[in-house]
């Protein structure tokens, strides 16, 4: 998520739980910090087991899956278009996860294995940066970078609240 102060402009990453919409993690950079850079510092503030990491292609690194394996949890994350299998596939040792997927996107295609992954949950985090944005207002009233990572994670907390107190249960009624 960007948000615009004085022209220059902050990222906000996020680490949303996919059932309840909460933010689990947050990280403020500047507009030069990878995606994929700041992946260790989000997961590292979630203290409950992660069953998945889903994240778009910013996050196709080795060094992301070998985080989120460290975690005990699935990568699911789309191949770049132009990635190359790494690890030969005659090599004994098992292959990596990037690979496993770059292997299933070439058997079944994107959209596939999108359907297949629960790709398509990633979007939920999408959602929560839009509802912050909506809430809040999308810029920034600090002038200082700390100040201003500081005001979006009050946001962030102000928003878990919110679900908390307001978001409903919802369930399939069979008729």
């Amino acid at each position: 998520m960007g948000l615009v102060k004085g022209g220059q402009l902050r990222k906000l990453h996020l680490g949303v739980d996919s059932e309840s919409g909460e933010i689990l993690g947050a990280v403020v950079t500047t507009n030069d910090v990878a995606d994929c850079e700041v992946l260790p510092d989000i997961l590292e503030q979630i203290d409950s087991p992660i069953e998945q990491v889903s994240g778009d292609g910013g996050y196709d690194t080795f060094g992301c899956y070998d985080t989120i394996a460290e975690r005990g949890a699935k990568a699911t994350i789309p191949p770049r278009s132009n990635a190359k299998i790494q690890q030969n596939s005659h090599e004994i040792a098992q292959s990596h996860p990037r690979d496993e997927n770059l292997l299933r996107v070439n058997q079944v295609g994107r959209k596939q294995w999108k359907q297949e992954s629960s790709y398509h949950r990633r979007s939920l985090s999408e959602t929560a940066i839009f509802r912050l944005k909506t809430i809040f207002g999308g810029k920034l009233k600090r002038r200082f970078f700390d100040n201003q990572a500081v005001e979006l994670f009050l946001q962030s907390a102000a928003l878990n609240r919110m679900i908390q107190l307001g978001k409903p249960d919802s369930y399939k009624v069979e008729n």
